[in-house]
């Protein structure tokens, strides 16, 4: 199964694909859409065209976007909320099945802490792929929402007795 994660963001939106064969996860490519300054309006097409590009480009089974937390400032909220629609939109237009997982639900499945900082995220991304660097950190969040998609959809976790509760990993 290839599944592609997505770090949804106006100015930069991440995206990272990763094959999935049993237990075994395998890095496929990785990198970010990048939006400019321009009028909303074409920046959501420029995200809304580059993931349809990679969608394209890379044939993926499934995919997994990370859900918007509120931030202190509604205007932000609602303008990363329009860039998060913008990159669904192609992912569904594409006929792909989307999953959404919160921040922490991403954290505590790579890190094992819910409230990692992006550094902790791109390290255990780089060791679980073994990557020879670490990747942008909106690439790297973005394979880190696959490989959680990838625990989640290959059922290994549940497998393991662990299961979701408010969003962090527990055991059963």
């Amino acid at each position: 199964m290839r599944i592609l994660g997505i770090d949804p963001g106006l100015r930069v939106t991440g995206f990272g694909l990763i094959d999935c064969v049993g237990q075994n996860r395998s890095y496929v490519a990785s990198g970010c859409i990048r939006t400019g300054d321009g009028d909303l309006p074409s920046r959501l097409k420029t995200i809304l065209d580059g993931m349809a590009q990679i969608v394209a480009t890379y044939q993926p089974d499934s995919s997994a976007v990370e859900q918007v937390f509120v931030n202190v400032n509604p205007q932000s909220t609602l303008l990363l909320g329009q860039a998060r629609g913008a990159a669904i939109s192609a992912l569904v237009l594409a006929g792909l099945p989307v999953a959404e997982y919160t921040a922490l639900q991403v954290k505590q499945s790579v890190v094992g802490n819910g409230h990692a900082d992006k550094v902790q995220v791109g390290h255990m991304v780089q060791r679980l792929l073994a990557l020879e660097g670490a990747p942008q950190a909106d690439a790297a969040d973005a394979l880190a929402c696959a490989l959680c998609h990838a625990g989640h959809a290959t059922g290994a976790l549940a497998k393991a007795g662990m299961g979701s509760r408010r969003g962090r990993w527990v055991v059963r």
